[in-house]
């Protein structure tokens, strides 16, 4: 055999044999020691040993046959050589095919076992956020409430001024906005609110949405601050609307997330949009009210703010503030995860470290 294989990296003008008998003669003895090997084969894993070392692409003895046979053969003995090869390696592919249905049918090659448990294939998850996004989803669309989206790019028209916030207001200053310097007149929205306006522009009471997104503010990035984070605004307009009515809609909202045991208290707030305003208070999830770190030890915690549609609004989408009445609410999405999961650090929804995310499948 070392004979044999010696000879496939000596150019054909090297072989003393050049004529058809001979050529005929070398390609027999090179079938023979390759057959020779392929009937000592034992399992699948011997077989593909066997198939890269003789019939593979790569430095394979064929490889090295044709390079050095064939290839460099005078013109005269080409077809010799040619028709040589074709028979010596197609018997020899045809035997290896041979073996191998040999070794299927003796139960060589490994089989399905129908009766082993599958391969659990690794899979992404929702992010957490995703997922608190879906449950609000659910409680406020049961009672009604339809989802609109828009634009993290506004103008402080829709941003502020049609929101009755005055332009001396401290949150239209550049240390709390972030402006878009290449693009005068815009800015990045720095709550869901906006679509308050647009939606009533567009559309006759009643209404009922809610509008989810990312918002923009200048924070820097801590435990519980970050300048972008998700927010969920609520609009209710029509008439005869009360502040019972947002009462009750807020409280369902805080015993369907926190638990039917929620208790709920609202205190005396301010926000240019709404009049009356009030900022919205649940018993701690945590200790039912009775004083822990996470309430820390008030047995309330403070979950967003919101209130009656301050009629003024109603002056930029031509409602008529006589004839109807409504309510608005602005939910942290974060802050509302972050309680209810227990997580104590707001990077952590943005950090993308699988050891957390797969916490919440």
């Amino acid at each position: 055999m070392a004979n044999i294989l010696e000879k496939t990296n000596l150019s054909f003008q090297k072989l003393d044999a050049v004529s058809e008998a001979g050529v005929q003669t070398l390609f027999d003895e090179l079938f023979r020691v390759a057959d020779g090997e392929l009937l000592d084969v034992g399992s699948t894993d011997e077989l593909e040993t066997f198939r890269v070392r003789w019939v593979g692409r790569n430095n394979s003895v064929k490889s090295r046959v044709q390079e050095n046979w064939l290839k460099l053969a005078p013109a005269e003995a080409k077809k010799w050589v040619g028709s040589s090869f074709n028979i010596c390696f197609r018997k020899l592919e045809e035997n290896l095919n041979s073996k191998k249905a040999t070794l299927q049918t003796s139960g060589a090659v490994g089989r399905i076992d129908l009766s082993l448990p599958g391969v659990t294939r690794p899979i992404g998850t929702r992010h957490l956020i995703s997922q608190t996004y879906e449950e609000l989803y659910r409680i406020f669309n049961s009672i009604g409430f339809s989802i609109v989206e828009g634009a993290e790019i506004e103008t402080p028209y829709y941003n502020f001024e049609a929101l009755n916030i005055p332009e001396h207001h401290p949150a239209r200053d550049n240390m709390d906005t972030f402006y878009i310097s290449n693009a005068p007149g815009y800015l990045l929205r720095t709550h869901t609110s906006p679509m308050q306006v647009r939606t009533m522009e567009k559309q006759k009471p009643p209404v009922r949405i809610v509008v989810p997104g990312k918002v923009y503010r200048r924070d820097n990035p801590d435990a519980t601050h970050s300048f972008m984070f998700h927010q969920l605004e609520g609009l209710a307009v029509d008439t005869d609307i009360t502040f019972c009515d947002f009462k009750g809609t807020i409280e369902y909202f805080a015993q369907q997330f926190f638990g039917p045991q929620t208790r709920v208290r609202l205190r005396p707030s301010y926000f240019p949009f709404t009049e009356p305003s009030a900022e919205f208070d649940a018993s701690c999830h945590v200790c039912g009210g009775s004083g822990c770190r996470t309430c820390k030890y008030s047995g309330w915690i403070e979950l967003f703010g919101a209130g009656m549609v301050d009629p003024a609004v109603y002056g930029f989408v031509d409602y008529d503030a006589k004839r109807l009445s409504g309510f608005a609410f602005g939910l942290g999405v974060d802050r509302l995860a972050m309680l209810k999961y227990g997580i104590d650090d707001l990077q952590q929804f943005f950090r993308n470290d699988t050891r957390f995310l797969r916490q919440f499948p």
